[in-house]
C-alpha cells in the first residue's frame, strides 16, 4: 500500500530571543518594517526600507515572527527622527517616522499593488498630499484610565488595553487636544473616578471633543458610564472659563458592558445640541453621534475630484448611496435636477434632513433604509439617475448593491473608497458587468501619518 502522503511542518529560522542583523526590505500594510530571513517574514517596529538594523525575535508564528530594533546600524534617508515615540507606540501615527513625499509614495503603491492582485490594468496617479499633515483631525475620543490614583487620558498601546498617557495626539487639531487636556485637568480637581472595565465601577469612560474647522465651535463631550455625572454645574463653569470657543457641553450615557465608545442618550449640560461647519459652501450640523469627516480639508478635495469626474449637468437625476449626514448629496444639488440619498442610520438621516433645510436645498430626497435594500426598490421603481455616487465603508460595497446599482444603467458611478482593497475587488465586480475604470484612480491623503487612504475613482458604462 502506498503511504499517504503528509504535510511537512517546516521550521522557522528564527527562535525567540535570538538577536540578527539584516536589511530591512519592505514596509508592511500595517506601518512595521519588513526584514527577511530565508524568505521568512519578520515585522520590525519602527524600522523603515534601506536600514541595516540589529533586531531581536520577540515572537514567533508558524508563517512570521515579530522582533524590535536593539540597534540601528545604517539609516534611512526617509527617516524622520522624532522626539516623542507615542504616535509610533501607540498606533497613532504608524508612519510618523517616515518622511512625507515618502508616505505619499507609498500609499501609491498601496493602491497599485491592490489592483494588480485583482488584474486591473490601471492608471494610478500620484496620491495628493497636505501642505501640513499634522494637527488635521476635527475629532478625538479619547479613552480614559485611573492611573496612579489619578483619572488620565491616553491612547491604548498596540494590540492592548494598556493606556500610553499623552497630551498631545500629534494628528489631532491643537483645539481638541487642548479641550481634551482641560476636560481631563477638571475631572481630576474635581475628584471625578474614571470607569474600571475589569470592575465595572467609575464615572467617565471617555472625553470627546469636536472642533468646527471654519466655524471655530467647539464641543466637548463627556462619556459616561452612569446617569448621574457629579459635580456637572462646576465642570460647566471651568469648562467655559477656561475655552473660550466652547460652544456646547454633552453627557453621552453608555451604560452598557461595551468596546463601542457612545452611548444613544445625549443631555446637554450646557449651551447648543450640536455644532455647525462649513464644508463646500454649504453649512452642516454636526452631533455627538453625527458621522462627519474627520479631515475638513481633505474632504473637499475629494467632493471636488469626485464632482468632477462626474460631469454633472442641471438635467441630471443622482444617486447618493451611504448619504450620512448629506455631504455629497447637498455638495451637488445646486448642480442637477434631482438627487436620492440613501443611509441606514436613522439618526444621520435626521441630521440629513436638517442640513437640507438649514442649506434650503429642496430637491434632495433622503431615505432611512439599507443602501442595498434601497437601491433594488429604487430599480425596481424604475428610478433611472444619470449618476451613482457610492461612499462606502471599509467593508466596499454589496453583490446586491452593485448588481441594483448596474440595473438601474447610470452613465456614471463615481466611487470614494476609504479602503483601496475592497475599492479594487468592487472595481472588478463592475468591469464584469460593463463598468469600466475611464481616469486614474486618484488617492487623497485623507489621514496623514496613517497606513489609510481614499481613493476616487469613475467608472462608466462601456
Amino acid at each position: 500500500m502506498a503511504k499517504k502522503n503528509r504535510l511537512v511542518q517546516l521550521k522557522a529560522p528564527v527562535q525567540k530571543n535570538d538577536e540578527i542583523e539584516a536589511q530591512v526590505v519592505d514596509l508592511s500594510y500595517q506601518g512595521m518594517g519588513v526584514v527577511k530571513v530565508d524568505h521568512f517574514p519578520i515585522f520590525v517596529l519602527d524600522a523603515l526600507p534601506d536600514e541595516l538594523v540589529k533586531i531581536q525575535i520577540t515572537k514567533v508564528l508558524k508563517n512570521y515572527a515579530f522582533g524590535r530594533v536593539l540597534q540601528r546600524l545604517q539609516a534611512s534617508p526617509q527617516r524622520v527622527e522624532l522626539t516623542d515615540q507615542v504616535a509610533l507606540s501607540s498606533g497613532i501615527a504608524p508612519l510618523a517616522n517616515l518622511a512625507y513625499p515618502a508616505q505619499l509614495d507609498f500609499k501609491t503603491r498601496q493602491v497599485e499593488e491592490v489592483f494588480k492582485k485583482q488584474h486591473l490594468s490601471v492608471t494610478v496617479a500620484p496620491t495628493i498630499g497636505m501642505e501640513d499633515p499634522t494637527h488635521y483631525r476635527n475629532k478625538a475620543q479619547v479613552p480614559v484610565q485611573m492611573i496612579n490614583g489619578q483619572l488620565s487620558t491616553g491612547f491604548y498601546r498596540r494590540g492592548s488595553h494598556r493606556l500610553i498617557t499623552t497630551d498631545s495626539f500629534y494628528i489631532q487639531d491643537e483645539h481638541v487636544d487642548q479641550a481634551v487636556r482641560v476636560t481631563r485637568d477638571i475631572l481630576r480637581s474635581l475628584g471625578i473616578s474614571a470607569y474600571d472595565e475589569d470592575n465595572k465601577k467609575g464615572v467617565v469612560r471617555h472625553i470627546m471633543a469636536r472642533w468646527g474647522y471654519h466655524s471655530h465651535q467647539l464641543m466637548v463631550v463627556v462619556v459616561t458610564r452612569s446617569a448621574k455625572l457629579p459635580q456637572a454645574d462646576r465642570l460647566v463653569e471651568e469648562l467655559q472659563s477656561q475655552l473660550p470657543q466652547l460652544t456646547s457641553v454633552i453627557q453621552n450615557i453608555n451604560g452598557a458592558p461595551t468596546n463601542v465608545i457612545m452611548g444613544a442618550k445625549n443631555h446637554v449640560l450646557w449651551g447648543q445640541p450640536a455644532i455647525e461647519d462649513e464644508l463646500l459652501g454649504k453649512r452642516y450640523v454636526i452631533g455627538p453621534n453625527s458621522f462627519y469627516q474627520v479631515n475638513t480639508q481633505t474632504t473637499a478635495t475629494v467632493y471636488q475630484l469626485a464632482v468632477q469626474a462626474a460631469q454633472l449637468k442641471p438635467s441630471d437625476t443622482v444617486i447618493d448611496a451611504y448619504c450620512g449626514i448629506g455631504t455629497i448629496a447637498l455638495t451637488v444639488a445646486d448642480q442637477v435636477k434631482q438627487v436620492y440619498g440613501v443611509e441606514v442610520v436613522p439618526e444621520a438621516i435626521k441630521d440629513a434632513q436638517h442640513n437640507a433645510q438649514l442649506n434650503h436645498v429642496q430637491n434632495v430626497d433622503f431615505v432611512t433604509a439599507d443602501a442595498p435594500e434601497q437601491m433594488l426598490a429604487w430599480s425596481q421603481a424604475g428610478l433611472q439617475p444619470d449618476v451613482i455616487f457610492v461612499d462606502p465603508p471599509r467593508k466596499g460595497l454589496t453583490p446586491e448593491l452593485i448588481d441594483a446599482s448596474v440595473s438601474m444603467q447610470p452613465e456614471k458611478i463615481v466611487y470614494v473608497s476609504c479602503n483601496p482593497a475592497t475599492l479594487a475587488r468592487d472595481a472588478a465586480q463592475l468591469a464584469e458587468q460593463g463598468y469600466q475604470i475611464v481616469n486614474p484612480v486618484q488617492p487623497v491623503d485623507q489621514f496623514p501619518q496613517t497606513l489609510h487612504v481614499e481613493c476616487v475613482v469613475t467608472f462608466v458604462k462601456s
